[in-house]
């Protein structure tokens, strides 16, 4: 009872101190500038519900009816500025990345750690990105395609004849590919153990960052702790051999010339665990639903595989119409709706005032659903993308210097479990897909219910 009293007092104060906080900011003046047209809903709530509990498609498309292609509102408990031109995108992102900062939740931020890559510009950033691409480029990744094999083979096995949840299933083979990609073959020792505590850990990424006993933020904190000590048992595991036997994602932290400390090693790890699974498990779970949606596109893809008959990096690169797939996949499904930045100082923008502190929304999906964009946008067409997209309408995976550095990766765990999906199973969705989840990505409804057989 009197944590529950506690909560209400704290979210009050909040609601009364973003009131008043906004209301100074307001009357401040800063530059005799409009802000952008919009509504801000209730004080800290916002229009939080409004954009939660339905289609993100649907209140970006009525908001840029409303108000054109930027506009103010306040979700989260942050006044925000979403803008949805291509123009803006790319100059939110690329052209004055330099003006607007990456910006997460506090939760997400402390549960993490707040010496990840996602959370710095700057020198520090640009040392760690240099570091997570060196591991994921082409080159160093190719050599994992037999490992990531065996991942998704004994994966589909044990799903074999019997009903699954397709995206809780997904997170597992991710997770098991995002390990493999930061600690290779050591990965296996530790495993269970690094997924017990990173289980427990996510559920509080969205979570009020109240540190007390019986929160979900405290249950989280306290596997994050855990965490840290797997890893620092693994760092000086490492240390004690022959660091040029590895040429996986630690073994780049760990370079003595980088100089990086065991707290930043440990932080970018789960940093890179948290980016490298749940986006790219909801991208394989839409795909299944996809291709069981539209079997001619699924009977082009097999075909394509089975003239695959032992899998090599080469025959990665020779998947045009799968490729084309996964693209249309991250186009309709828009796996991130939009990602957050935070304006570093006041700008201005189209007329309008963007004020220093404000979060500044650029949306992907309200872009990749643009009719001006693609013709047709709620149609899934993976030919439509024969011919090269225009620039700045497909990001996918962000863009500038804080897109995604493991976008690789990505695309090749997921031809290499299509490639045996296709070639060895058949599969049927169990349920209406009538619907869409949100938490907090979009999701086709009950994380898709499958049944998995051998052809």
């Amino acid at each position: 009872m009197a944590f529950v009293t506690f909560a209400i007092l704290f979210f009050l104060f909040t609601v009364i101190s973003s009131f008043f906080l906004f209301k100074s900011a307001a009357e401040s003046g800063r530059i005799n500038l409009p802000l952008p047209p919009g509504t801000l809903g209730w004080p800290y709530i916002g229009e939080t519900f409004q954009l939660y509990s339905q289609n993100p498609s649907v209140f970006f498309t009525s908001k840029v009816k409303k108000y054109g292609s930027i506009f103010k509102t306040h979700i989260l408990g942050c006044r925000c500025v979403m803008v949805s031109s291509p123009a803006a995108a790319k100059l939110v992102l690329v052209t004055k990345s330099h003006l607007f900062k990456p910006t997460f939740p506090a939760s997400k931020e402390r549960m993490i750690g707040k010496q990840a890559i996602f959370f710095h510009q700057g020198d520090y950033h640009f040392k760690l990105r240099r570091l997570v691409l060196r591991a994921f480029t082409p080159e160093s990744i190719k050599h994992m395609v037999s490992d990531i094999e065996s991942i998704a083979v004994d994966a589909l096995k044990s799903w074999e004849n019997r009903l699954i949840n397709t995206f809780q299933e997904m997170k597992i083979f991710t997770f098991n590919v995002a390990l493999l990609s930061i600690l290779g073959k050591d990965e296996v020792v530790n495993r269970e153990d690094l997924k017990r505590c990173y289980y427990i850990l996510e559920k509080g990424y969205n979570s009020m960052p109240i540190n007390l006993p019986g929160t979900l933020f405290h249950k989280s904190m306290k596997a994050r702790k855990e965490l840290a000590q797997i890893l620092a048992k693994i760092l000086s595991g490492r240390r004690e051999m022959n660091k040029d036997q590895h040429n996986d994602l630690l073994a780049s932290f760990m370079e003595d010339k980088e100089g990086l400390t065991d707290e930043q090693i440990a932080d970018n790890m789960i940093g890179v665990i948290f980016a490298a699974r749940d986006t790219t498990a909801s991208v394989l779970t839409w795909i299944i639903k996809y291709l069981a949606e539209n079997p001619t596109v699924l009977q082009s893809v097999t075909e394509e595989q089975e003239a695959i008959k032992t899998l090599s990096w080469a025959d990665t690169k020779k998947m045009p119409i799968t490729s084309r797939v996964i693209q249309e996949t991250l186009r309709v499904a828009s796996i991130l709706s939009f990602t957050f930045r935070e304006a570093v100082q006041d700008v201005e923008f189209e007329g309008y005032l963007i004020p220093k502190g404000w979060k500044v929304l650029p949306l992907f999906r309200n872009i990749h659903h643009s009719a001006d964009n693609f013709p047709d946008p709620e149609k899934f067409d993976p030919s439509r993308f024969q011919v090269a997209p225009k620039a700045n309408t497909f990001m996918p995976f962000g863009s500038g210097i804080h897109s995604c550095p493991g976008n690789e990766l990505a695309k090749l765990e997921i031809l290499v479990l299509l490639h045996h999906l296709t070639t060895k199973y058949r599969w049927s969705v169990v349920g209406p897909q009538t619907e869409i989840q949100y938490a907090p990505f979009a999701l086709p409804q009950n994380g898709l219910p499958i049944k998995l057989s051998l052809k």
